[in-house]
């Protein structure tokens, strides 16, 4: 099956400079790209593999029009990044295959549970008591909605998801025991969200776990009770958020973070990949928590003059003293 380049144009727009009727057989890398397929470049510090590449055709930016007209046919838009991600919903679309039954056979749902319009139900998949999923969502298989959770409209949860697990709450107890803090609040979950593989969300020890429309969770990522993601914030994959954090709307977390509980995260914050947030963050803007990786016997020098540093500043102090 293929597309050619009109119809491409025709339902995504951008400018196309090249044959109408010349059809792409798929969608590729610069670096592997066929002269059936159609590839895209965003930024203009790859130019080198556009001179090289052998698509049939290239999304590109006005900056690189001239390049590209070049080396053959291409669709000049303004973001190719997200045109490119609108053609692969075209191309979804319009490869999509035959769908089964809404509801897969070995899925179990609860009679007290309230499915949407259009909602998709995969192989294995739990729905318990008083969940609610909304019109449109796909839950795909082995996915878990635990009691009295709720999903909006058109999420797409990946498997292994479980929503609603019980919160990490104990009290300790006489004898070195732990007692069960009940998880009594549920999660809350708005339109538009998609979740990783494997990912789990807890639910709330008296309020609600939230997440607020937009938003976007990679694969195994752990949410604790009480937490609060809010609208179009993204968060890669691995990434650990203890109970009652809360982090703002339009934020990007890097993969493997790591974020302590009962901290705000303001709007718009970008988290690098693998830091450690252990305090309030109150401005948007980019935050990194990293010590570099090295050969071991730097590190450990390294390591070694940071435990230092408290003492150094003392003496610091009391030379200015001085002075």
């Amino acid at each position: 099956m293929s597309l050619q380049l009109g119809e491409i144009v025709a339902a995504l727009g951008g400018e196309l400079h090249g044959d109408p009727q010349l059809r792409m057989a798929g969608v590729a890398p610069l670096e592997s790209a066929q002269p059936d397929q159609l590839s895209f470049l965003s930024n203009p510090k790859y130019r080198q593999q556009l001179d090289a590449s052998r698509a049939g055709c290239v999304i590109v930016g006005p900056a690189m029009r001239e390049p590209a007209l070049v080396r053959g046919a291409c669709i000049v838009a303004d973001d190719p990044y997200l045109y490119f991600a609108r053609l692969t919903q075209l191309w979804k679309r319009s490869h999509a295959r035959a769908s089964g039954p809404a509801i897969h056979p070995t899925a179990v749902i609860d009679a007290d549970a309230v499915i949407g319009a259009g909602v998709r139900i995969g192989a294995h998949c739990v729905v318990e008591r008083g969940a609610r999923i909304g019109e449109g969502t796909v839950l795909k298989s082995r996915v878990t909605i635990s009691e009295d959770c709720v999903l909006g409209a058109r999420c797409i949860v990946h498997p292994g998801v479980v929503i609603g697990a019980d919160g990490f709450g104990f009290a300790p107890a006489p004898g070195g025991r732990y007692e069960k803090i009940e998880q009594l609040g549920a999660v809350r979950i708005g339109d538009d969200v998609e979740i990783g593989a494997n990912t789990c969300i807890d639910r709330g020890a008296l309020a609600d776990t939230v997440i607020e429309d937009g938003v976007k969770l990679d694969n195994q990522i752990q949410v604790g009770h009480n937490c609060r993601i809010g609208r179009h914030t993204v968060v890669s994959g691995c990434t650990g958020i203890a109970g009652s954090a809360t982090i703002g709307a339009h934020c990007m977390i890097g993969g493997a973070a790591m974020i302590l509980g009962h901290l705000t995260i303001a709007d718009g914050v970008h988290i690098s990949a693998g830091s450690f947030v252990a305090r309030s963050i109150a401005k948007p803007g980019l935050y990194t928590g990293i010590f570099p990786i090295d050969d071991n016997a730097a590190w450990e020098k390294n390591a070694a003059t940071l435990k230092q540093l408290h003492t150094l500043r003392d003496r610091i102090k009391a030379l200015e003293k001085r002075t």
